[in-house]
């Protein structure tokens, strides 16, 4: 018996959750309150734990222009000289898949032509259908049922939250008289991004020369002029290694230091690095800033019919560069949970099973996400709150790499389907 079931947000959460749910057998309706049908943005670094979700929602990484990286390096900001190299040609054989760099925008056609495609479909092939411009004024948790701006209603045997940090849906799994903020959290931290064309970078000798100092696919510029600096620079390649992504990680700038314009507050922040760094900061025609914010750890992701993904669950800090990952192992999840599921009696007992896989399992990456890599010590004690066992504390840039990354969410609910149905022949 297929389900109807409801996701609130057609960004990377909510595509890829409708992906596994159409290929589970199930009815999907996305409600986006954007009229846009793609994505806007910078480029996004996909983790092992994350490819391997693409890979087995039959993600194309070619027609996605998605860039492999074989190495991780971390320069001096001021000298581009190298402090470290991290080589990732072997990472495959500990976590299973690759890193990949990926624009945003082809990463969302992507997915949208996964939710969408029809060329193989039968009659008995359940639909997604995608409604744009259709914001959620409220939610009714314990009938399933969501009520739209335009005043009329929709019921489903399950609502899916994958709108984002500051989500809509988020407040009736965690009510305002909880313990628990529903506002995000500000770091006191902000982030320029901005893209530029490779071929323009190589006209320009001295850019040239240092693209080719930059031997890592990735590369982090540092500020080693302050020792407790939080200001960095991530450069990596997307689109074929055709588009350079840049992301400029900084203390929030106070109002009455902010001129104003993103450009030109990015080369105050910046101007004291290397040459360079101005001079691609002046090239980049339009550089944008978003504050960094995020939530503290849930309890529980699930209100009666109500189940919270992505963001809306777990929001993160880019260090680590898990935020995305994250919410692709909530589609990876659901995507085992989900199967084989013909009654809606059966949610509940699935849907807790979703818990016991990736509550504990975000927010440990949601922590260490507070510190850069290497910092992993610093939020060592907040990390152990989330400890399961038979599992080492990621407590090292080593071993953060494989708790984060090395994680196959595909075969642990697999197992723990298995387990619940020698336990419960109902499932």
């Amino acid at each position: 018996m297929a389900l109807d079931i409801i996701i609130v947000g057609a960004g990377i959460s909510g595509l890829c959750t409708a992906i596994a749910l159409r290929r589970a057998g199930h009815r999907v309706q996305i409600f986006e309150k954007s009229r846009f049908a793609t994505e806007t943005g910078a480029a996004v670094s996909l983790a092992p734990n994350g490819v391997l979700v693409l890979e087995h929602l039959g993600f194309d990484f070619a027609r996605a222009q998605a860039c492999r990286h074989k190495a991780w390096e971390v320069m001096d900001g001021l000298t581009l000289k190298r402090i470290t190299l991290q080589c990732l040609e072997s990472v495959a054989s500990i976590t299973g898949s690759d890193y990949h760099t990926v624009h945003r925008v082809d990463l969302h056609k992507e997915l949208l032509r996964l939710a969408l495609d029809t060329t193989t479909d039968d009659d008995s092939t359940p639909s997604v259908k995608i409604q744009y411009g259709s914001a959620i004024a409220n939610v009714d948790a314990l009938n399933g049922q969501v009520y739209l701006g335009d005043g009329s209603t929709r019921t489903a045997d399950l609502v899916i939250a994958a709108d984002g940090i500051h989500s809509t849906v988020r407040g009736c799994v965690v009510p305002p008289d909880s313990n628990t903020s529903n506002k995000a959290i500000e770091t006191g931290m902000s982030a320029f991004r901005f893209l530029l064309s490779t071929e323009t970078l190589m006209a320009r000798p001295e850019i040239r020369d240092a693209l080719r100092m930059k031997t890592g696919d990735s590369a982090l510029l540092a500020d080693t002029s302050r020792v407790d600096s939080v200001q960095h620079m991530i450069w990596y390649g997307c689109r074929g290694e055709q588009v350079q992504n840049f992301v400029g990680i900084h203390l929030t700038r106070q109002p009455e230091k902010s001129s104003g314009d993103a450009k030109s507050d990015m080369l105050q922040e910046f101007g004291h690095f290397n040459l360079i760094v101005p001079e691609l900061i002046n090239l980049a025609d339009d550089v944008k800033c978003w504050p960094l914010l995020i939530h503290q750890p849930l309890k529980t992701w699930i209100y009666h019919k109500v189940l919270l993904i992505g963001d809306a669950a777990h929001a993160m800090l880019p260090f680590g560069g898990q935020g995305a990952n994250q919410a692709i192992e909530d589609a990876g999840a659901i995507s085992i949970l989900f199967q084989d599921l013909h009654s809606a009696e059966d949610l509940p007992a699935r849907l807790a099973l979703f818990e016991k896989v990736r509550t504990k399992r975000a927010s440990r990456v949601q922590v260490l996400s507070m510190v850069k890599v290497g910092k992993e010590r610093e939020v060592e004690e907040e990390v152990m709150k989330y400890m399961e066992d038979g599992l080492d504390v990621p407590n090292t840039f080593a071993s953060r790499l494989v708790h984060d990354s090395g994680f196959d969410v595909l075969e642990r609910c697999a197992k723990e389907l298995e387990v619940a149905r020698w336990t419960n022949h109902s499932l």
